[in-house]
């Protein structure tokens, strides 16, 4: 999308809703990536949260005061990684949390992110969620578990993938493939192995987490939806205790902390929005 259409794109929706023309707004996403609207560049961690809002950019071209919130990078040659949006969802989930702790943020491309006073220190991303649509549309692992659909996060098939995934990780290629010779020697139905796909992606997801970060006492899980029941079955499986944020409600609170910082006037409204054109 050229630079041009996202400023397009924002005034149609706040025009529909009434917006007046020195609204200001606050935006989070890819729209601050190389490839987006304008580039607010990643902060380095160790990074505190706060320098999230400290540090974004504002458009320089639109016609109101637009501001993007940059992403975060992990600058380690072995272990390098970003994330945008997420940092925002952190900003918002962990404002009432203890100390120090982990977060999880299930999604397309999973981030965990270990975090202490306010400051981000490390952070790692799985693809599991990729990864699962792949191999369960691209891969001869589509005639085991078909187009799939919803199952009961504590399904048998689930709960017992998401063990096998953390315990045995490191054969994670030869599970997988067992889908298919489940199928084919017993006649599983397929909902059974999209299930097991499922938990078995987020079981070594979890171990992946844990050889990195260890045994956490508790896991900040920022999550919405049905992805959010699906983790909460998967750690409840494997003991480990957590406190669900609501994804959504997560990434209005850091904007609307953005907000706050950018324009304190009490009785002025700010429009928030997660702009991921």
């Amino acid at each position: 999308m050229v630079r041009a259409s996202y400023e397009n794109v924002l005034e149609k929706h706040l025009e529909a809703l009434g917006a007046p023309r020195e609204l200001p707004v606050v935006v989070c996403g890819m729209a601050g990536s190389r490839q987006g609207w304008q580039e607010a560049r990643y902060l380095t961690v160790p990074a505190s949260l706060k320098d999230i809002v400290s540090k974004a950019v504002r458009v320089t071209d639109a016609q109101r005061d637009i501001r993007i919130l940059p992403g975060l990078a992990q600058r380690d040659q072995a272990r390098a990684d970003v994330m945008r949006g997420e940092e925002t969802q952190l900003l918002g989930g962990l404002a009432d949390t203890d100390p120090a702790g982990l977060a999880c943020l299930p999604g397309t491309h999973s981030k965990w992110a270990r975090f202490a006073s306010g400051h981000i220190s490390g952070f790692s991303t799985y693809m599991t969620g990729e990864l699962f649509g792949l191999l369960a549309t691209k891969s001869i692992l589509r005639h085991a578990v078909g187009t799939g659909g919803e199952f009961d996060p504590t399904r048998v098939d689930f709960v017992e993938a998401v063990r096998d995934g953390l315990q045995h990780a490191t054969e994670i290629s030869r599970m997988l493939f067992s889908l298919r010779a489940l199928q084919l020697l017993y006649d599983r139905p397929q909902i059974a192995g999209y299930a097991r796909l499922s938990g078995l992606l987020i079981g070594s997801e979890i171990a992946a987490a844990k050889m990195e970060f260890g045994t956490p006492d508790i896991v900040h899980l920022i999550a919405s939806g049905k992805l959010s029941d699906l983790y909460q079955s998967a750690f409840s499986a494997l003991d480990i205790a957590t406190r669900r944020v609501d994804a959504d409600q997560a990434v209005v609170t850091g904007l609307i902390t953005a907000a706050r910082h950018f324009w304190p006037q009490p009785d002025r409204q700010i429009h928030l929005g997660n702009v991921k054109a």
